[in-house]
C-alpha cells in the first residue's frame, strides 16, 4: 500500500492501519525514525512502553534503595566535616 506525500509533507495513515493500532481522530502520535524508516505510535503506547522499561529496572541494583543512599550520603558528609575540621581522614 503506497501513498503520496502532500506539499506540506502530510500523508494519510490508511484506515486499515489506523483501525488495527487504534488511532482515532484527535489522538496524539509520536514519530521515530532511523536512516530508512519512519515509525508512528500512539502516544499512549509510547508512555506505556516507557513505563514498562522503567518498571523492568526496579530492583536490579541491590542495596541502592533510598535508605542506603541516605546512609552513604551521611557517611560522606561526616567525612567532609572531619576533613574541614582538620582531623584528617584516618582519625576519629
Amino acid at each position: 500500500m503506497t501513498h503520496k506525500v502532500g506539499v506540506k509533507g502530510q500523508v494519510v495513515i490508511p484506515k486499515a492501519i489506523r483501525e488495527r493500532i487504534g488511532i482515532r481522530p484527535g489522538d496524539a502520535v509520536a514519530f521515530d525514525s532511523d536512516d530508512k524508516e519512519v515509525r508512528i505510535r500512539r502516544v499512549e503506547d509510547v508512555d506505556a512502553n516507557r513505563t514498562d522499561r522503567i518498571r523492568a529496572l526496579r530492583g536490579i541494583w541491590p542495596g541502592a534503595g533510598t535508605d542506603a543512599l541516605r546512609a552513604e550520603r551521611r557517611r560522606e558528609s561526616e567525612l567532609e566535616e572531619r576533613k574541614a575540621e582538620g582531623r584528617g581522614v584516618g582519625r576519629l
